[in-house]
């Protein structure tokens, strides 16, 4: 164990193989497959509609090109790749507009890189639908545990979450469904541990490699697994150990998230869904000037000036110059201004090529600070403030501890449901969304998530 990780377990990474390697006698019950479930619709509204852009088609083909055709399943697509590659492929889709869960807590994306590991090692196997749940349950655990331990000091460091903690827990649910035993879970976390990787120097710059960042984390899981299967060793402590991941990523760790109530609760309930398609940093915001509207009567034309107060980390997010859908869709201002003018937010919105010289004009007039509240708050809670000064002279001001879709504030089964038929329907047309959400609640059938 590294001196400079003061305090943490002697045994994290062996800790987390024995839970994965135990975890098969395990009966979940109906709250937590109806929760899976939830995941699996949002996971699918997000790779399904990602799949349709420019920037998944240019992957796909690059895939396509360098692989020639596979085996697994590709969303949105007629071709069909490696596992590895459809895990990479699907991963990548499904973080293409900023539209996949999150936690708060660990600041992490975990479908995006678990689910497209579990589906291309699920088809291959051909697992059952009770063990393919089991072992998303098994890679949200790992993932948002290593997350909630290491931030926010991962990305003070300027490291993106969900890769670096997403392949572990891709690695961990592959190594689930191939009943690996405890010294190959230690290994593959090993090797994980050298592919872990993902910087923030995208934000601010409308660079494309963010969206893949979900999709590598995916493929490298069922790397390091299937290399562990293999034979090939990794240090059997990378999270704890010297020059180990903590120490690499982190320093100071959170050991209290670890394994506090493994076993007892999930941590699939303390995920969030998005009801916008931007920076979950932004949302808090885009509510409180949605509340605002309701409580004020707001002439847009006569606002003079926005302050919004957020977190340290969300209060990076402040840039206005936007050239492209990513630079918009981590942009405060921008996204503030569209909630001032719009009452419903879509993709379309956050397409700067779109926008009208008002969003611009409106962008301006809105800053960004540190809000000390806020910034106690978090990571337990995303809080905003927004003052608003009118040219009249009026000031107004409106604060909230938490976004819409937290587990404090869920969205329902039928929001999620309609957010998926909203989104899908015009991609994939009417029937095949219905038999999609029919499938499922199916207690054994897994072909629908191969077949769309």
């Amino acid at each position: 164990m590294s001196n400079s990780i003061v305090g943490t377990p002697v045994q994290v990474t062996h800790e987390f193989a024995k839970f994965i390697h135990d975890f098969h006698p395990v009966q979940l019950d109906q709250t937590v497959k109806k929760q899976v479930h939830h995941i699996l619709t949002d996971y699918f509204c997000a790779a399904i509609t990602g799949s349709q852009t420019e920037t998944s088609k240019r992957v796909l083909h690059y895939l396509i090109e360098s692989e020639g055709t596979g085996t697994s399943n590709v969303i949105g697509s007629k071709h069909r790749l490696s596992p590895a590659n459809a895990a990479f492929i699907n991963g990548t889709s499904a973080h293409c507009l900023d539209f996949d869960d999150g936690h708060t807590q660990g600041s992490v994306h975990p479908a995006a890189p678990i689910i497209p590991a579990v589906l291309a090692i699920a088809e291959s196997l051909q697992s059952e639908k009770d063990e393919l749940i089991k072992a998303i349950v098994i890679g949200y655990e790992v993932c948002l545990r290593i997350s909630a331990a290491i931030h926010p000091n991962s990305r003070k460091r300027g490291f993106h979450n969900t890769p670096i903690t997403g392949i572990f827990g891709a690695t961990a649910a592959v190594c689930y469904l191939h009943k690996m035993d405890v010294e190959e879970i230690q290994n593959a976390f090993g090797i994980a541990g050298s592919f872990a990787g993902g910087l923030f120097a995208f934000l601010g710059t409308g660079s494309e490699v963010k969206r893949i960042h979900p999709g590598q984390a995916a493929r490298d899981g069922i790397h390091a697994a299937l290399l562990s299967l293999h034979g090939l060793t990794g240090p059997t402590n990378v999270l704890e150990g010297t020059n180990g991941f903590f120490e690499a990523f982190a320093g100071d760790i959170n050991n209290e998230r670890l394994f506090a109530n493994l076993g007892t609760q999930y941590e699939i309930f303390n995920i969030y869904f998005k009801p916008y398609p931007c920076c979950r940093h932004l949302h808090v915001a885009i509510d409180v000037i949605n509340e605002m509207k309701k409580i004020f009567s707001i002439d847009v034309q006569e606002i003079r000036a926005i302050k919004i107060g957020v977190n340290e980390i969300a209060a990076m997010h402040h840039h206005k110059e936007c050239t492209n859908l990513l630079d918009a869709q981590m942009s405060m201002p921008y996204a503030v201004a569209l909630a001032c003018l719009h009452d419903e937010l879509h993709v379309d919105l956050f397409q700067p090529s779109h926008a009208p010289e008002e969003v611009w004009e409106l962008a301006k007039k809105i800053d960004v600070y540190v809000d000390e509240k806020a910034n106690e708050l978090y990571p337990e809670y995303r809080a905003a403030k927004v003052d608003m000064v009118m040219n009249n002279g009026e000031e107004w001001s409106h604060f909230i501890d938490n976004p819409l879709g937290e587990p404090s504030k869920p969205l329902t089964t039928e929001q999620l449901q309609t957010k998926f038929t909203s989104n899908c329907n015009p991609i994939i047309g009417v029937k095949p969304s219905q038999v999609f959400l029919k499938g499922l609640s199916s207690e054994k059938n897994t072909d629908v998530f191969y077949q769309i």
